[in-house]
């Protein structure tokens, strides 16, 4: 019988070594990026977004709301900061509303 190891670590250390090592960060990323959406902008926002996709550090947005598409267009780069700034790296250079 092997000899157990008593090296512990924590369960998010443990999750962040197999996300790193198995390639898995943009798939994270792009999971991530649409929880980070609805939590900035809250939910009046959130019930008009039908979508939102991260394509290679564009995120797409979809909103059932012309008038909420117009008024999101004015602040792009402040919601671009902010998520950044949430997701704790660069990962979106550009924001499509449709």
């Amino acid at each position: 019988m092997t000899k157990r190891e008593n090296e512990s670590h924590s369960i998010k250390h443990i999750l962040d070594s197999l996300i790193s090592e198995g390639k898995l960060n943009k798939g994270m990323q792009k999971i991530r990026v649409e929880e980070v959406w609805h939590s900035i902008l809250g939910s009046g926002v959130s019930s008009y977004t039908d979508s939102v996709v991260l394509q290679n550090k564009t995120l797409i947005v979809k909103l059932s709301s012309s008038v909420l598409r117009e008024e999101l267009s004015y602040g792009k780069e402040k919601i671009i900061s902010m998520i950044n700034e949430k997701m704790g790296d660069d990962v979106v250079t550009k924001l499509i509303l449709s």
